[in-house]
């Protein structure tokens, strides 16, 4: 009976001590969290590849391994430890895969042998070793060959002559560069001359061939997504995006082109003059779907799905009454249809399409053509989800997903089989752990049709003792007397009799929006763990609102999206009485940074700035960048040809209103917004004789990624506005 009642005891002690164990969201927390990538299902349906990044604080450094969970549920495994590894790609035959590593100095191309039975891997050897390196793996379909990216001087036919051009490179004394056309530098380097170029290699090893000569970038540069390459069904040919526009610097029209794998020229396939990317072909092979925008120059206009005929050289839109952006995107196994993500109010939800086809009468008989269902695009799963993969056998639709308390894991839903019912509309199920977060005993359950399912759980330990708030959306009357929509953090511990400081960010892009989504570099919840709100506004310029809401941002710069932020948290003071007016704070990056220059010379409601590689003076802004295509069609033109549109927005312009406290931060690195915007601020605040500082970072580009950088970042920042609106 003792025994009894210091039992019952011990666990009415433990109830609130277990209820006080959660912490607020600290950076250490963050960079104990790993960082998983796209799923990759196994050739028998069975296993995943993904790989996660592990993060090492007082190393500095950032390492990836490959890990595998069965595709049924269970505990996921780490199965290559002993050396770096990323982006797995499975052999044919589900025995192999390929995967990158700098085990033996650069990034090349290894293989690992799997064991199906166990989930692991018995032995691995390097494949490739490219001076220029080598990126990007995939295994062709027959299993012969292997394709991957490299870094590679256009004017050499060989490997051997770029080892002898790199060398000679690196040996020489002189390091200056001679410009003969634009994009001579992107984002965060200098060209140096040199092209991504595709290369395939035999899966058996030996000298690779250059599928892709020519003084292009193949495939072109790319922030994330899906590969703009990929090979056909029977591992004969290559689909590519590639730009050979002569200035590329204001140009987006990527092309789709196909080559053989054994050798002989490209064909170019579309002929659209803006850009064209990500081909995937429909496994039957009669198809390659991909993504296209219709406007040249703008790369934020709306991203459609469309569908090449092989056969025809027929070509559709599938989505031509969609009013969203494609996202990732996968075909059904039966070539039925396609699966897709896209942004859609702070979240990107999946939606699926029907290939529907029609039989005409030719002259020489029967042609198939392609039409986008009358429907069009039939939502399936909520969330924020992105890399979509869906098995062999065509049961199920793996893909990532994320929110504002979680970062990206993969789940899995089951799919209807062939020619049934859709199931209807998804929703998660939390049938994986237990109340700790902690993964049950023979893991995941079967899925019920229709339901998403998370599969790894990777980041559970750390998330469930972290105190974190969810992520409150709120509309309000915008610019044009349009709806637009806001999202509030409160701080752990939330009192609603409390005043609350607030940080008020303001997203980039401009065309980047804010929701339910995980980031690294501007984590609502960190900035809130301190004793924040945090408001957020998707201002005109943001999808997931229909093209024409994104349009209105263009040659507007200070006007719509300005409105936008300032009614948003008037509504914001107005409902939420918990946030103290007295004590906010303004922080953007890139364009977000551009509009806090803006705001600066605007209104001084706010106690302090945070500007981080904004925009400054955009005429010089339009000299120092790369990516021309982008200031001009924002200001509608050249600068030499439409500067007072450039002027009536620039903030430099209204720098004799600046008076409240401004933190800059910009990297050397930054060759999207040229270090010298950061320093003509800082400059221009000192001598008015403002409160400012600047946090300069000789090491980073555009995004502060190194985690020691990161972690001054986010302390730095955060003091700062501790310093302002806290006290």
């Amino acid at each position: 009976m003792r025994r009894l009642i210091f039992l019952t005891l011990a666990v009415c002690w433990a109830i609130p001590l277990l209820s006080q164990a959660k912490h607020p969201f600290t950076f250490e927390d963050m960079m104990a969290l790993k960082r998983v990538s796209e799923p990759v299902p196994s050739p028998d349906s069975k296993w995943v590849l993904f790989a996660a990044v592990d993060v090492n604080l007082e190393a500095n450094s950032k390492t990836p391994h490959v890990w595998v969970v069965p595709v049924s549920g269970g505990e996921a495994h780490k199965i290559i430890s002993d050396q770096d590894a990323d982006r797995p790609r499975w052999a044919p035959d589900g025995k192999r895969f390929l995967f990158l590593s700098t085990k033996e100095g650069g990034s090349q191309v290894w293989i690992a042998d799997f064991d199906s039975a166990k989930g692991n891997v018995t032995g691995t050897h390097k494949l490739t070793s490219v001076a220029t390196e080598a990126d990007g793996p995939l295994w062709s379909p027959d299993g012969k060959n292997i394709l991957f990216i490299s870094n590679v001087y256009p004017e050499c036919a060989d490997e051997a002559c770029n080892a002898k051009k790199l060398d000679e490179d690196a040996k020489s004394p002189v390091k200056a560069l001679v410009f003969t056309h634009l994009l001579y530098r992107h984002w965060n380097a200098y060209k140096k001359g040199k092209r991504n170029h595709l290369l395939v290699i035999s899966a058996e090893g030996g000298e690779s061939r250059d599928l892709t000569p020519g003084d292009y970038d193949t495939p072109p540069f790319t922030l994330g997504g899906q590969d703009d390459y990929v090979f056909s069904p029977d591992g004969h040919e290559v689909c590519y995006a590639s730009n050979h526009d002569k200035v590329e610097a204001i140009s987006t029209n990527n092309d789709l082109w196909i080559v053989p794998v054994d050798g002989g020229a490209a064909k170019k396939i579309t002929d659209n003059p803006a850009s064209d990317t990500s081909p995937v072909y429909s496994p039957d092979g009669r198809y390659i779907a991909y993504r296209a925008q219709m406007r040249p120059g703008n790369e934020s206009d709306r991203f459609r799905l469309m569908l090449y005929d092989r056969r025809s050289g027929n070509i559709r839109n599938l989505t031509e009454k969609f009013d969203q952006w494609v996202g990732s995107f996968a075909w059904a196994t039966d070539s039925s249809k396609v699966y897709f993500s896209s942004e859609k109010e702070g979240e990107a939800p999946i939606y699926s399409i029907e290939v529907k086809s029609e039989l005409v009468e030719g002259e020489k008989g029967t042609e198939i053509h392609v039409h986008g269902a009358k429907s069009n695009a039939t939502p399936m799963i909520g969330g924020a989800n992105d890399d979509l993969a869906v098995t062999p056998d065509g049961k199920t639709l793996l893909f990532s997903r994320n929110s504002i308390k979680s970062p990206i894991e993969i789940y899995r839903a089951a799919l209807a089989a062939p020619g049934a019912e859709p199931p209807a509309a998804f929703e998660t199920q939390e049938v994986c752990t237990d109340e700790a977060g902690k993964l049950k005993p023979g893991g995941c359950k079967a899925a019920d049709s229709g339901a998403a399912v998370q599969l790894t759980h990777l980041n559970d330990h750390v998330l469930s003792s972290v105190a974190m708030m969810p992520i409150e959306p709120f509309w309000f009357t915008g610019a044009a007397n349009e709806k637009v929509e806001g999202f509030l953090v409160k701080p752990p511990n939330f009192d609603p009799h409390r005043k609350y400081p607030l940080k008020f960010v303001v997203h980039g892009g401009p065309e980047v929006p804010m929701g339910d989504l995980w980031t690294y570099r501007w984590n609502a919840e960190l900035f809130a763990a301190s004793g924040y709100v945090v408001i957020m506004i998707n201002f005109h310029g943001s999808p997931g609102y229909g093209q024409k809401f994104v349009d209105a941002i263009y040659g507007d710069w200070g006007g719509a999206p300005y409105e936008d932020l300032m009614k948003g948290l008037d509504y914001a003071e107005r409902t939420y009485t918990f946030i103290d007016k007295d004590r906010e704070c303004a922080l953007g990056a890139s364009y977000g940074g551009y509009m806090v220059n803006w705001i600066l010379g605007h209104t001084n409601r706010f106690k302090c700035i945070v500007s981080h590689d904004g925009t400054f003076n955009n005429e010089s802004a339009w000299g120092t960048t790369e990516e021309l295509w982008f200031n001009e069609w924002e200001f509608k033109g050249p600068l030499y040809a439409n500067r007072e549109l450039y002027r009536k927005w620039s903030p430099h312009l209204f720098a004799n209103n600046f008076k409240t406290p401004t933190l800059v931060v910009h990297g050397q690195l930054d060759y999207r917004l040229d270090v010298s915007e950061g320093f003509q601020l800082f400059t221009t605040l000192q001598r008015l004789n403002v409160p400012s500082k600047m946090l300069y970072f000789p090491d980073e580009g555009h995004w502060v990624l190194k985690p020691q950088n990161s972690r001054l970042w986010y302390k730095t920042v955060g003091d700062w506005v501790d310093q302002w609106a806290k006290k």
